[in-house]
């Protein structure tokens, strides 16, 4: 439990920032706009980036490839999950026109939509916290390649 805690705190702190910037730009009716999403990867980055590097502190001798790479993935696993859930509670019982206001500047048929936008928003967060680890263990693995002498 002890080696999750640390990704699951940062995990919590990406999901809240997610849901602020989603709500900041509600207030300017921005929100729509699935471009303004693009920024959600930056601030899902930084918190699997530091996520990572607390961790490989933390574990100090222990740290692998691999208890990076989990912390990583658990950091960006529980953002996504904790936004997705906010985001379907917010576009069925805070904001009901939301989705019909999406759909129609993208899709020409509502029906089905709904289950479509959260796989959706699920799938690009898992993606996305894949491609990001994947990334930053490189920054962060230690080297195999020193000269036997």
């Amino acid at each position: 439990m002890k080696n999750v805690a640390l990704p699951i705190r940062f995990g919590i702190a990406a999901s809240g920032s997610l849901i602020a910037y989603f709500l900041i730009l509600s207030l300017v009716d921005l929100h729509t706009n699935v471009f303004y999403s693009l920024f959600n990867g930056v601030i899902t980055g930084f918190a699997i980036y530091e996520a990572i590097k607390y961790f490989r502190i933390q574990e100090n001798e222990n740290f692998t490839y691999a208890t990076g790479f989990k912390a990583g993935l658990v950091t960006g696993f529980i953002a996504t999950l904790i936004f997705t859930i906010f985001f379907a509670i917010y576009s069925t019982e805070i904001d009901p026109e939301f989705l019909e206001h999406l759909s129609s500047q993208w899709f020409s048929n509502f029906e089905g939509f709904e289950a479509i936008v959260f796989f959706t928003v699920a799938i690009m967060g898992f993606a996305t916290s894949l491609v990001l680890t994947l990334s930053f263990m490189q920054l962060f693995k230690s080297s195999q390649n020193t000269a036997a002498k």
